[in-house]
């Protein structure tokens, strides 16, 4: 999962980073609030982790600007020395999921990241994926449409995958690149571009299967469910 961690204090974002890269998670660091926010506005984060007191903007302030401007289902955990039962209040009332007081234990933290997880991304964590007419077997890379296999490369297959597991939701280009190629290799946009137009063709991802792939200009893309015309009905034509 791609996680957004705000800590100015370096060792503290080293040893959080560290404890969750370890864990399997892909880690973004901020040690500014501007500098995550500037992030969060064109890429997409499965769970943010937040520290109170850091330079330019709190994380209580970074906390209302997600809530406010971000689609709702974000998961977001505190990870502060403010311990104070008002300051908890105030936190989970504004919106944050979770609560935890430094210093932090590295097992109660994984505990903590991989329940909100869980909750907010139930798909992630299953063999099979049953969006039908769309069968994923995750173990196998093998993918059906009513029944028959679709041949698709490993990368392909990745790419069906993380899209099913976010149906519904805009997931960034940064975000798809990463899941899918992992981060720091240097790939073009049109690499990227490619393996999605291959994938909507394949799969054949249009209304009479139950499903649209859009490109979201200058963000990344959405899959989602549309409703199937019903049987022996045309659709209306536009007017002119």
């Amino acid at each position: 999962m791609r996680l957004a961690i705000l800590e100015d204090d370096a060792a503290q974002a080293e040893a959080l980073a560290g404890w969750l890269k370890a864990a399997g998670h892909d880690c973004h660091v901020y040690p500014a609030g501007k500098t995550l926010l500037k992030d969060a506005g064109r890429e997409s984060f499965d769970l943010v982790i937040l520290d109170w007191e850091v330079p330019d903007l709190s994380g209580m302030h970074v906390l209302r600007w997600i809530r406010r401007a971000l689609p709702p289902g974000l998961p977001v955990l505190f990870v502060t020395y403010r311990d104070a039962e008002e300051d908890i209040i105030e936190a989970l009332g504004q919106g944050a999921d979770d609560y935890l007081s430094k210093p932090v234990r590295r097992g109660e933290l994984l505990a903590r990241v991989s329940a909100l997880l869980r909750r907010a991304w139930p798909a992630a964590d299953n063999a099979v994926l049953e969006f039908p007419p769309y069968r994923l077997e995750t173990a196998s890379h093998r993918l059906t449409l009513k029944g028959s296999e679709i041949a698709l490369t490993q990368k392909e297959f990745a790419v069906a995958q993380f899209l099913f597991r976010n149906l519904g939701r805009v997931v960034s280009r940064g975000h798809l690149l990463e899941a899918v190629w992992g981060r720091g290799e240097e790939l073009s946009s049109r690499t990227l571009d490619t393996h999605v137009s291959r994938v909507r063709t394949k799969l054949q991802l249009r209304p009479e299967n139950g499903y649209r792939l859009a490109p979201v200009y200058s963000y990344g893309y959405r899959l989602e469910a549309v409703a199937e015309p019903a049987a022996g009905k045309t659709p209306p034509t536009p007017s002119t």
